[in-house]
Parts: structure tokens; sequence; C-alpha cells
């Protein structure tokens, strides 16, 4: 029974989940992939999940628009978390997450074959079944949402120049002053407040 799943946030089939089982699967657009996502942004073998020591590693397989993991686009193998948000390119966004293991909780299906396990017999002789392990349910606290590449924030520079052409005009003010001054040219450019 798999363990973890992706489940497609956005691309051609928002909302199907993909039951990850095997130790090596590959996602890609070609049919004999493990995982196949039918879209122009995908490379026929784009991505490997190999699962090692209880958990998946992803790596791109040279894919030409890349795979990102949280947003970084990956160089190497990167172990995933539960939470993780997957980008194949720039449309297709996957969520990996664990299956709950939890006996109660709905059973999580492969896509390929739905089985329900019977309650064990136990002999007639045996008063009790043994009593059932406790459940442990992993807690964890699931990734931002992906919300794209990161913006450049761009700077007003309107401001700035009204401030330069501010300052020019006064400095030009103050200097036509000094000039008028230096010169004694008040009667010719301010005769009305002279009295020339």
């Amino acid at each position: 029974m798999a363990q973890f799943q992706f489940v497609m946030r956005s691309g051609p089939t928002p909302g199907v989940t993909f039951p990850l089982e095997g130790d090596q699967l590959i996602i890609g657009r070609d049919a004999s992939n493990s995982i196949t996502i039918n879209d122009a942004e995908i490379s026929r073998k784009h991505s490997r999940l190999s699962f090692q020591g209880g958990k998946y590693v992803l790596e791109d397989l040279g894919s030409t628009n890349g795979t990102f993991v949280n947003g970084q686009r990956l160089a190497g193998p990167v172990v995933l978390k539960p939470g993780d948000v997957v980008s194949l390119g720039e449309q297709i966004v996957l969520m990996y997450d664990a299956i709950n293991m939890d006996t109660g909780a709905t059973i999580a299906t492969s896509r390929k074959s739905a089985r329900v396990e019977p309650p064990p017999v136990y002999p007639a002789a045996q008063q009790q079944a043994p009593s059932p392990a406790p459940v442990v349910t992993p807690i964890y606290t699931p990734a931002p949402a992906y919300s794209g590449p990161p913006t450049v924030k761009k700077t007003n520079m309107m401001p700035i120049f009204i401030g330069g052409g501010v300052l020019i005009f006064v400095c030009f003010c103050a200097s036509l002053l000094f000039w008028i001054d230096a010169t004694y040219r008040w009667c010719v450019f301010f005769p009305f407040l002279t009295g020339c």
C-alpha cells in the first residue's frame, strides 16, 4: 500500500492523486512512465523518484522546463517532505503528501486496484484478540502555497524626479538673485520694489 502521494494542484487534471508505489518512479509525458502527465511543458522523461530509507528522493532528468521544489529549481537530488510543493515547468504543480495510515480513516487506493484486507480470524481457543498497537498520526505543517517565481520590486522614480526638479529650481532662483544683487540690477528687474 502506498505511503505517499502526489495531488495535482494545477495542470491538465487538478485534484487527481498519484499514489507513489515502487522504488523507482519516472514522471513524464511518455505513456510508459510510472506517472504520466500529458502536457506540453513536461518532457518525455522529466523527473525520477527513488525510494531510499523510507523517503522519496526527487531528481530532474535534464528536462527542458526544469523541476522545482518549493520554488527552488533542482540542481541535484532532493529528499521530499510531506507538504512540499513540486512544480514541473511553470504550470504543473503537485503537492507531495503522506497518506494517513490510520485504520479507521478512509482507505487510500491506487488507480490500478482497490483491495480491502479482511480482519484476522483467531482460533476459538484464544479468548481475546491481541490489543492493537496505538496509531500514531504524524503531525506536520504544510509548506506555504506556491505563488510563482519571486517578483522584483520596482522603485517609484517620480518623487526623485520631482525632488530633483525643485532643488534645481531653488538653486537657479538663488543664483539669479545673487547675480542681480552683485551687479546692482535691482532697478532693471524689480523697479516696483525699489521705486526706481
